[in-house]
């Protein structure tokens, strides 16, 4: 479980969260730009919690969609985990 809660995937997207709440505590006014944000910092955070879904799945031995990036290393994950 700690491989996947210190990804950098993760790390990424929880930082960029943090900074983006550090600015709404200025008295700036929520712009569009603001918007396409936090916009932006959802869709990395599903990206992530995507990849680390997948890479679990990939070890565990079950089959995983093929537009995912860890669809070309789910045989060596598989072998992995046999060994």
């Amino acid at each position: 479980m700690r491989q996947y809660i210190f990804g950098t995937g993760l790390l990424s997207a929880i930082t960029g969260g943090i900074t983006l709440l550090r600015a709404l505590r200025n008295d700036e006014p929520f712009t569009w730009r603001t918007a396409l944000a936090w916009l932006s910092w959802g869709i990395t955070l599903a990206l992530a919690v995507g990849a680390v879904v997948d890479t679990r799945r990939a070890r565990r031995g079950k089959v995983i969609s093929g537009d995912s990036p860890v669809s070309k290393k789910q045989q060596k994950l598989l072998k992995k985990r046999l060994s």
